[in-house]
């Protein structure tokens, strides 16, 4: 519990230095654009929020060398092999100059460190043929850094509005927490642990607010971290099934395979064109009626987050599942085509504006 504690306590601190900063750095860190596809803020906002969830993960590590020195190299590794996406997010934050390829390679470059430093790699799926590449070690490494760079790239997609990606997070974490104690792996249970209280320090400042944004850096980090704490949790216990961290991480992987589908065959554009129809777009303008015709900062600020706890159930069907039937490889499967089915059909009845009565939210 410490180790969500110190976490906790000094992301909070270092956000909230950065939130009173904000004049100070405003030129860098704001997001000035508030006119693009995927821009659902009132005004300006930094969006450097995983400086301090970064920090407060490092604290974590450093609390974990200090009560016990023989667990804390795992975590620092893995902090020093997350620095390149990290870091490339956060000059897109500050800069807006680097390309998301670049921030994609940088990813990848974290993953193979990972498979190197750390023996972050996937080495069996339960998917027929893709079992046969991974048990070669060239393919275990291209496959692991394919799924680390998607997770990353997929937690960025979902971080639209305020507390989504978070919250997500928090869920995602806390179920790897909690199967790393039931196998008895300490060391996954901190390092997952470490991640929930950083991300909650971020939490009391970006949710309902929105004073702070996750940002690039934050959130390529918090999908490497996700990914690795998972893939190490799976290489280190035969026991857990290798779709338990897919169907825990289906929500925003999904996301991002079904936009892909969707740009791509279904309006003939390009894949990483960015557009205004994502699922939690389409709740934001067609569920929250609410709030039409209401400019005002602060209600377009409530519709904001006002979005995020749908999603946060939606990834609550895939956790609770998830963490009931984690050795249990042909529920998982099950549970990973129903939650398909679930998330198209939701998505097709919201954007021919046929929201579920239950979703509708009226004054």
């Amino acid at each position: 519990m410490l180790i969500l504690i110190v976490a906790f306590v000094v992301s909070l601190g270092l956000t909230l230095v950065l939130v009173h900063s904000a004049n100070a750095h405003a030129h860098l860190s704001h997001d000035h654009d508030l006119d693009g596809p995927q821009k659902f803020h009132a005004k300006p906002v930094p969006r450097i929020g995983g400086v301090g969830i970064f920090g407060g993960v490092v604290a974590a590590m450093a609390a974990v060398a200090w009560r016990g020195p023989e667990l804390a190299p795992l975590g620092l590794a893995l902090l020093a092999c997350g620095l390149p996406a990290f870091a490339a997010g956060v000059t897109e934050d500050l800069t807006k100059a680097v390309s998301p390829l670049r921030r994609l390679l940088a990813t990848a470059l974290s993953a193979l460190l990972a498979v190197w430093l750390v023996d972050g790699v996937i080495e069996r799926t339960a998917i027929p043929g893709l079992d046969w590449v991974v048990s070669f070690p060239l393919g275990a490494a291209l496959v692991t850094t394919f799924a680390v760079t998607g997770v990353a790239h997929a937690v960025n997609i979902i971080d639209g509005f305020n507390g989504l990606a978070s919250m997500c997070g928090v869920l995602i974490l806390l179920s790897l927490a909690y199967v790393a104690f039931q196998v008895d792996d300490v060391q996954i249970a901190w390092l997952a642990l470490a991640g929930v209280g950083a991300l909650l320090g971020f939490f009391v400042w970006n949710f309902p607010a929105g004073l702070i944004f996750l940002g690039d850096g934050g959130a390529y980090f918090v999908g490497f971290y996700i990914a690795e704490v998972a893939i190490l949790l799976l290489y280190r216990n035969p026991t857990v099934s290798p779709m338990f961290p897919l169907l825990l991480c289906i929500y925003p992987v999904f996301e991002t395979l079904f936009s892909i589908y969707r740009r791509r065959f279904l309006r003939a554009l390009p894949s990483s064109l960015p557009d205004g129809i994502h699922l939690h777009s389409l709740i934001y303008r067609r569920v929250m009626r609410w709030a039409v015709g209401n400019r005002s900062a602060r209600a377009l600020t409530r519709r904001n987050s006002m979005t995020s706890p749908y999603l946060w159930m939606l990834c609550m069907l895939a956790a609770v599942p998830a963490v009931l039937f984690w050795d249990n490889t042909a529920v998982l499967a099950v549970m990973i085509v129903l939650f398909a089915f679930t998330y198209v059909g939701l998505y097709w009845r919201i954007v021919r504006f046929r929201s579920p009565r239950w979703m509708v939210f009226r004054r």
